[in-house]
């Protein structure tokens, strides 16, 4: 999806698959200063977001751009024969000029060295606020729980709380976890804990971080996690009862119809 000052554009498609801009549209959305957004749903968004870009250049209407999520951003390394398709997105980003370029919740301090002229916001940090509340957390006998050390790097600085961090192991082509173990001690079984991390797939890490939870006593499990996939409704966690609540943000799920998933609009960050 991209959006223009607030605007969703609008793209139609020709029968061989080509992508129809509406620069009208655009020419009425325009002003002195714009700001686009890309909230990624597939590989198309790019080549949509150059078309727009392009254009409001060949008008010579400046532009900055707003990332709900950074595709590819969990690539931003290489271990053997493996592609680093964070630098290609990235270079592919910059390519396009823009004067200043968010990125919402990076994955990691690789995202943005990548992108020339990039800054970085954590709404996570400023939603755990608002999660204690809900949650009846109290942070002298409750728990963060930081599924591994990216993690606890991330959010780990936030003061006033217990935390728990997990040493996970790993397959880094197929992304099965090996094995996790968890760090750290709890004074007494009963305690709740909320998990706190950036992105969310079918949820096997956070699932089995809650199990284990579970087992060192956790009497109440939450998820906070900025980024969460439409995939996460295919995984074990809504058939599960090991987490009680999910609590993220719209930079990638669409609206939820169950009490389960809880969903902040980034609009408001």
């Amino acid at each position: 999806m991209i959006m223009l000052n607030g605007e969703k554009l609008a793209f139609e498609t020709y029968p061989n698959g080509e992508t129809r801009v509406d620069g009208e549209r655009i020419l009425d959305l325009a002003g002195e200063s714009n700001r686009l957004v890309l909230k990624y749903e597939n590989d198309g968004d790019l080549i949509k977001l150059m078309f727009v870009k392009r254009f409001l250049d060949d008008h010579r209407y400046p532009a900055s751009l707003y990332v709900y999520y950074m595709p590819y951003s969990r690539m931003d390394r290489v271990e053997g024969a493996s592609v680093f398709t964070l630098k290609y997105a990235a270079n592919f980003l910059n390519g396009l000029n823009f004067e200043q370029v968010t990125v919402v919740e990076p994955h990691s301090d690789v995202t943005p060295a990548l992108i020339d002229r990039s800054s970085a916001k954590y709404p996570t940090v400023e939603l755990l606020d608002q999660v204690v509340r809900d949650t009846g957390f109290d942070p002298e006998k409750d728990y963060l729980f930081f599924p591994d050390a990216g993690a606890q790097k991330r959010y780990g600085k936030v003061k006033g709380f217990r935390q728990l961090v997990g040493f996970k192991e790993r397959d880094f082509r197929s992304g099965e976890i090996r094995r996790l173990d968890i760090v750290g001690s709890v004074d007494k079984p009963g305690f709740k804990a909320i998990i706190v991390d950036d992105l969310c797939s079918y949820g096997g890490t956070f699932l089995l971080s809650a199990e284990k939870l579970r087992e060192i006593g956790a009497a109440e499990v939450y998820l906070l996690v900025s980024h969460c996939e439409n995939s996460i409704r295919q995984g074990r966690i809504p058939q599960s009862n090991a987490i009680d609540r999910i609590y993220t943000t719209d930079t990638m799920l669409d609206p939820s119809d169950t009490d389960l998933i809880h969903i902040y609009p980034i609009g408001g960050f």
